[in-house]
């Protein structure tokens, strides 16, 4: 697979920002743009409806399409940097968390299979927004079939993220507080690219 230059992968909760703070980070750097083809997984309504029956469909078919649109992505990278709205191991914390102990053992022997063909980003920025926060922008996006995400799966796919947060390099990873980093502020937004920027030139 083609060795990129420079990747970069936004991270986080549902209804972080993710895509958002992706599609600023991509206009000011000048970066190709990567985004997540979540609405296109024909399981998803499926599975906010009946988790249980559906669960399995819906986190296969993440693995396979988020592996072939990243690979088909970075085969005809055009710039320098690829800035994406998710990493590839989201889709263990998100099987982790959905799938029984059983169906996550075969899932993740498909992953294990996967993941090393992918590419680890260069950067990884992990958006950290509070619970309460996140039910707010959730609603306020207005996607019909999110409306029934609980508080309790929040915290759930939360704390995934943290353990995996904590098991990597500190080096390569930098954490944003949603709570005090407002995406749509220009102050905020052109304190983090001169830092990204450092970290290009290193």
């Amino acid at each position: 697979m083609k060795r990129l230059p420079f990747f970069i992968s936004i991270e986080g909760n549902i209804g972080a920002g993710k895509t958002t703070l992706a599609k600023i980070l991509a206009k000011e750097l000048n970066a190709s743009l990567l985004l997540e083809k979540f609405e296109q997984n024909p399981h998803l309504e499926k599975f906010y409806k009946n988790p249980k029956q559906h669960a399995l469909p819906v986190e296969l078919w993440f693995l396979a399409e988020r592996f072939e649109q990243m690979k088909s992505q970075i085969s005809n990278l055009k710039s320098q940097i690829l800035i994406s709205d998710y990493n590839i191991d989201k889709c263990l914390i998100f099987a982790k968390a959905n799938l029984s102990k059983e169906d996550f053992l075969i899932y993740k022997k498909f992953f294990e299979i996967i993941q090393p063909l992918i590419p680890q980003p260069n950067l990884l920025i992990y958006l950290h927004q509070n619970l309460n926060q996140l039910r707010k922008n959730i609603q306020k996006r207005g996607r019909t079939y999110e409306k029934k995400i609980s508080f309790n799966y929040l915290n759930k796919i939360q704390k995934g993220y943290e353990s995996y947060i904590r098991g990597k390099n500190r080096k390569r990873v930098l954490i944003l507080d949603c709570h005090s980093f407002n995406l749509l502020e220009k102050d905020p937004i052109e304190t983090l690219v001169s830092r990204i920027e450092r970290t290009l030139s290193c």
